[in-house]
């Protein structure tokens, strides 16, 4: 398997992923719209033998603390012939390195807690945050001790307000 940045040409395949993750289009219209806003910081491919999933970032932005350089993590999808090969864990295994490596401070994520838990993502950080997702399923992982500090109203990027 490898995994590797997107690409211009890959927006085909990336609607192929979530069409056959999740039976519609919703998720692969978010990364586009992320990425025509100038939304999208980080997009990655993982190909095993054919496309099998998709990762993709974006801005979040703190009001009361402006400084911690945040994220979101949303979507995550891997082709449900590929599902529990580990492919998912390696998109977010390798995403949040380079995350580490850009000097990004918090990731948010709503998302399945038992999934997401094991990377270090705590629903008990994100409490300090307040989103339109607040709740059990809204969870955040510090990649510094800056992140630790992160509370306060944020701001999605604008192709979230659009999800139907």
């Amino acid at each position: 398997m490898t995994i590797r940045l997107e690409e211009s040409t890959d927006w085909h395949t990336i609607y192929s992923i979530y069409a056959a993750s999740f039976g519609q289009s919703a998720e692969a219209d978010l990364v586009r719209s992320m990425n025509s806003d100038g939304d999208l910081i980080l997009s990655l491919v993982a190909h095993a033998d054919e496309p099998a999933g998709h990762i993709a970032y974006s801005h979040l932005g703190l009001h009361e603390t402006p400084d911690v350089r945040a994220c979101v993590l949303a979507p995550l999808a891997v082709v449900r012939s590929f599902q529990k090969r580990g492919i998912g864990t390696a998109l977010v295994r390798h995403s949040l390195k380079q995350l580490v490596e850009a000097g990004y401070d918090l990731v948010v994520v709503l998302g399945e807690p038992d999934y997401y838990g094991r990377f270090g993502f705590d629903p008990k950080l994100a409490e300090q945050l307040k989103t339109p997702y607040d709740g059990p399923y809204l969870q955040a992982l510090a990649l510094s001790d800056r992140g630790r500090a992160a509370h306060g109203p944020v701001s999605y990027a604008r192709a979230f307000a659009e999800l139907k």
